[in-house]
């Protein structure tokens, strides 16, 4: 399958767009019924952080998605353009944050995570999406963060 690009403005609202064709892609390439739930909240998760952080610090610039499945592995990249020690509010991007317990998990934003400071809220999301893609990866650069999650495809 070829790589499906997507970009989309910094709106709250364009995450659900973004759910929905992710649904639809990894339909499309294979992924299990099963898992078109994990991957459909991952996915949400991280555009969630990701127009957060561009609605604070550059909101003119479009927040990017990836897809592509290479016949064993459905993989998606959400990338932003803020730099990776301001996408959380000032906070590091650990790849790995503890979390005890999440008991319900909304389609746009965890649960919870109103009554948390932005930086609290952002570690809460990467802990989510680790918790649903059964591949992450966090890249924190100067040009922004990108966060890569794949999944196996049917028959993998």
């Amino acid at each position: 399958m070829a790589t499906v690009e997507v970009s989309f403005s910094a709106l709250p609202v364009h995450v659900r767009t973004a759910r929905l064709i992710v649904t639809a892609v990894a339909r499309r390439s294979g992924v299990s019924e099963a898992l078109l739930d994990e991957v459909r909240l991952a996915v949400a998760e991280a555009c969630s952080r990701a127009v957060e952080a561009h609605r604070r610090h550059c909101p003119d610039e479009p927040v990017r998605l990836e897809l592509s499945g290479d016949g064993r592995r459905f993989e998606v990249v959400v990338s932003d353009s803020v730099p990776g020690d301001d996408a959380a509010g000032g906070a590091d991007i650990d790849p790995a944050p503890a979390v005890s317990a999440l008991d319900e998990i909304e389609p746009d934003f965890p649960a919870g995570a109103a009554d948390l400071g932005l930086a609290d809220a952002a570690e809460l999301g990467l802990a989510v999406i680790q918790g649903l893609a059964d591949d992450v990866e966090i890249d924190a650069t100067p040009k922004g963060v990108q966060i890569r999650m794949s999944w196996p495809l049917n028959g993998t």
